[in-house]
Formats: C-alpha cells, sequence, structure tokens
C-alpha cells in the first residue's frame, strides 16, 4: 500500500469510528468510475455534526495528522472545506462539508460502497454525481480540460450511465452546456 493510500484508508477508518458520514469524490472518484489519473489530495464530502466532527478532528490529530480544530469547527458552521494533512507523508486530505442545496443532499443520499482498494472499502459518490460534480468544477475553472477529461473517462468506461438523471441536473446546476460538450468526441 502507497503512502497516499494508507494514509485514505486511516481517514475513512477514523471517519467511521466517528461516526461521520462521508463519501469519496473528486479525482479518486472519477478515477474509481473512469480513467485513471494521479492526484496531489483526496476530496472527502463529510456530512458530521458539532460532536462527532470534534470526536474525529481529535482522532486525526492523534493519528499524527496536522489538522486545525478551529478551522473545521469554522467550515462546519459555513459548509465550507478545511483539511488534514499526514504529518508522515505530508499528503493531504481536502474534508468538504455537505452543501445544504438539494443536488448536495441527492448527491449524499446515491453514494455507494465499494472496495476502492484491496481490502479497502469506502462510500464514494456515484459515477453520475462524479460527472456532475466535474461539470461544475470545469465551469468554475473556465472550462477546465482536466475537469472535462475526467468526465469523457467515465463515459469512456461506464456506458450504463443514467444519462436522464445527468441531464436534469446538469441543467439545473447550469452545465448542461458543458455536458452535451463532454459528451460530443
Amino acid at each position: 500500500m502507497s503512502p497516499e493510500e494508507r494514509c485514505l484508508a486511516q481517514v475513512a477508518q477514523l471517519l467511521e469510528a466517528a461516526g461521520v458520514p462521508y463519501m469519496i469524490a473528486g479525482s479518486l472518484a472519477s478515477s474509481h468510475h473512469g480513467r485513471p489519473r494521479s492526484t496531489d489530495d483526496a476530496d472527502i464530502v463529510i456530512e458530521p455534526t458539532p460532536e462527532t466532527l470534534g470526536r474525529f478532528v481529535a482522532a486525526l490529530a492523534q493519528a499524527g495528522f496536522y489538522v486545525d480544530p478551529e478551522r473545521a469547527q469554522e467550515a462546519l458552521r459555513r459548509r465550507h472545506q478545511f483539511n488534514a494533512i499526514d504529518g508522515e507523508s505530508a499528503y493531504k486530505v481536502d474534508l468538504i462539508v455537505r452543501k445544504g442545496r438539494a443536488f448536495s443532499a441527492t448527491e449524499f443520499e446515491r453514494r455507494r460502497r465499494v472496495e476502492l482498494l484491496p481490502g479497502l472499502s469506502v462510500t464514494i459518490a456515484s459515477a453520475e454525481d462524479t460527472v456532475l460534480a466535474k461539470l461544475e468544477w470545469a465551469q468554475k475553472a473556465g472550462g477546465s480540460e482536466k475537469q472535462l477529461a475526467d468526465v469523457r473517462g467515465i463515459l469512456e468506461v461506464r456506458p450504463d450511465l443514467d444519462l436522464a438523471y445527468i441531464e436534469r441536473w446538469a441543467a439545473e446546476l447550469g452545465v448542461l452546456e458543458l455536458w452535451q460538450r463532454s459528451r460530443v468526441r
């Protein structure tokens, strides 16, 4: 197991032990559902309470991660993000508090448990929701080719996607044009 994989496994175990619902998102999710690519960090969406977040942050610190407890609680109040950095490998985990909007609630409800690596069972965003999140990131980044390449990678590997679901949410999220462009080769 690489240092990054060890770190991800440890964070997932600490989240579960603290009772914090979570899902792996971002490039790790798109690599699982589509074409793999390297990434410098992990994105994990979380839905903690103040109590479970406190337990989780304390466990992270005890496990050797750098994490700022005040930033973590502020991220919860503002529905923002904070990060934890592994003291051994310097691998960064972005912990993103789930947004309060309808799509984010639906996306979180649709997460699935998968074996991400041999012996590592985690919850992860669905392929469709990963596509939608990547489209949003592409739009925020002015049409980021990296994000759109991740979308195309999922489309190539997953012919069974629920296209009606994606189109409905793409229209609501304002990324329908990017979605349609991503589907054309």
